[in-house]
């Protein structure tokens, strides 16, 4: 009997490996918001459905996986933004469901830099590809909102970028905080002018 290969074998093995990549990378996402990037392998892999070593065939060490859970969220958070603002009633609606995207996203990186311990360089390049990628989108959706007369508020995109991670910082320890509810407030305040600061 012959085992060599059908012309469909490659494509169809290429489609699994897609599949179990995307598998892993939407369930790790899962379990670092949950656990933070340290939690167990293996509780990853079995979220995702799959054998720990088919999750270290694709991730052989941790900071593989948490680098492409990484790169996954910001390129997902990206291609929001252009389709908020075609689904959500109003530009200023999108901003707001964009940032709370956003806040979602933010959950998965608590322990980050415990993992990039020792490769600066690593976390640095990261870090860029996060701005890179995700303030000209906010921009995009500021400016909409602008145009529309919803936001007034002056601000830089990466200005409310990092007030927004800061308060999601305090989430993560105080059962009593709700990071939703302060960057609701955060978010709806731009559409008011804003007083000068003393």
């Amino acid at each position: 009997m012959s085992t060599t290969p059908t012309g469909d074998d490659a494509p169809r093995r290429r489609r699994d490996v897609e599949r179990n990549e995307r598998a892993i990378l939407d369930a790790a996402g899962g379990v670092f918001a949950a656990s933070g990037v340290g939690a167990p392998v293996r509780e990853v892999a079995a979220a995702a459905g799959v054998g720990v070593g088919t999750l270290y065939r694709h991730f052989p060490t941790r900071s593989d996986l948490v680098v492409a859970v990484y790169r996954h969220q910001i390129v997902a958070c990206a291609e929001a933004g252009t389709a908020l603002l075609a689904s959500e009633p109003t530009p200023f609606v999108a901003v707001l469901r964009w940032v709370h995207q956003f806040v979602d996203f933010l959950g998965t990186k608590h322990g980050l830099a415990r993992v990039w311990e020792g490769d600066t360089d690593g976390f640095t390049a990261l870090h860029s590809l996060f701005i890179d990628e995700l303030v000209p989108v906010l921009g995009r959706l500021l400016d909409a909102a602008r145009d529309s007369g919803e936001v007034v508020a002056s601000i830089a995109p990466y200005q409310l970028l990092r007030a927004v991670g800061d308060l999601v910082a305090w989430s993560p320890r105080d059962p009593d905080y709700d990071v939703r509810t302060s960057v609701t407030l955060l978010v709806t305040g731009l559409r008011q002018p804003q007083p000068e600061a003393p």
